[in-house]
């Protein structure tokens, strides 16, 4: 037991770019309490709930919440028991009920963090409109073909923890409606900011352009949720 909570709490540490996405500033507050909180100084209508991948620090997701932040939706990055999203699947409903000043909500997750925010959506049908799957995909128990959610499936060509295949192999799992996008030259690793990962492939594209591939296509679907005025 004690070299299991040794091997989960041993997370790499978030690489200079993830820390400087920590400080507030003009446009977004940023908050630490049980993980991290993004809210736009102008206020947001949607809010997101990203879980970390497995061993990940939640502030290795900083740069991506805080841009998606400046686009003006809430994102909250939750903590997870031991660094592992299996561990509080349900995480979503403390954030959700610690903001009821939004009425619209999307979860994501990257890696392990992501097939939790799918049985999430499983689990809660009508608690969110919509899913962002950052190289993720369903349980093989999960079953979201039905669920009336916007969701995004977003991937690398040069993945070595989820592959190609394994979307594939879960399209039959999500609703009739995703969208897919692969990110040409993208990896694991850089859907965070804290370094190579084992079992990894190097990626061919910058971790900043794979990013901002990532924050776009998270936007696409989160702009479907914004309430039009």
């Amino acid at each position: 037991m004690g070299g299991f909570f040794l091997w989960a709490t041993s997370t790499p540490d978030p690489e200079p770019v993830a820390v400087a996405a920590l400080a507030s500033d003009e446009l977004v507050e940023v908050t630490e309490a049980d993980g991290y909180t993004f809210e736009p100084i102008a206020g947001a209508e949607v809010g997101f709930v990203l879980y970390p991948g497995a061993r990940v620090d939640p502030a290795s997701y900083a740069p991506l919440a805080r841009q998606l932040a400046e686009a003006g939706y809430l994102v909250v990055v939750p903590e997870m028991p031991l660094n592992l999203a299996v561990l509080n699947a349900d995480a979503a409903d403390d954030v959700i009920g610690a903001h009821p000043d939004i009425d619209t909500w999307a979860i994501g997750g990257h890696s392990l963090g992501g097939a939790m925010a799918a049985e999430y959506v499983g689990d809660h049908p009508g608690s969110v409109a919509g899913l962002a799957l950052w190289a993720a995909y369903p349980p093989g128990g999960t079953d979201l073909s039905r669920a009336e959610v916007s969701a995004t499936s977003i991937f690398g060509t040069r993945d070595g923890l989820t592959s190609l295949d394994d979307i594939d192999d879960s399209r039959a799992r999500l609703p009739t409606g995703t969208a897919y996008v692969s990110i040409e030259g993208g990896n694991h690793a850089q859907f965070g900011s804290y370094g190579p990962q084992k079992g990894d492939n190097p990626a061919t594209v910058t971790a900043t352009d794979q990013q901002a591939q990532i924050v776009e296509a998270t936007l696409q679907m989160l702009e479907q949720l914004t309430p039009q005025n």
